[in-house]
């Protein structure tokens, strides 16, 4: 199995930039479709960005296109996101997700594994 523990979260103001980071260990994580999720208060866990197994093909929320990009480093068994400009309503908990399947989207049900989240408040 693989265990995810992201990091990186913190308070910041509206424009400025986090990098969070999903470390994995457990087993090779070069198969594992990789995403973020994100729940803010009140409010669902909702799909952000994902990753192919390569890190080949990305896909993004229309809420954080053009701001947030996802990566991975396979060597290090890290996913990352960098996001800027960074507006009050990102506020969440994030969440890193892999998904034991080659092929994986944005639903929450196609995920297997789950990091315990980083909280991010952007707030002035």
């Amino acid at each position: 199995q693989v265990q995810l523990v992201e990091s990186g979260g913190g308070l910041v103001q509206p424009g400025d930039s986090l990098r969070l980071s999903c470390a994995a260990s457990g087993r090779s994580f070069r198969s594992y479709p990789m995403a973020w999720f994100r729940q803010a208060p009140g409010k669902e866990r909702e799909f952000v960005s994902g990753i192919n197994f390569t890190g080949s093909s990305t896909y993004y929320a229309d809420s954080v296109k053009g701001r947030f990009t996802i990566s991975r480093d396979n060597a290090k068994a890290t996913v990352y996101l960098q996001m800027n400009s960074l507006k009050p309503e990102d506020t969440a908990v994030y969440y890193c997700a892999a998904s034991h399947a080659w092929i994986a989207g944005k639903k929450k049900d196609e995920y297997d594994y789950w990091g315990q989240g980083t909280q991010v408040t952007v707030s002035s």
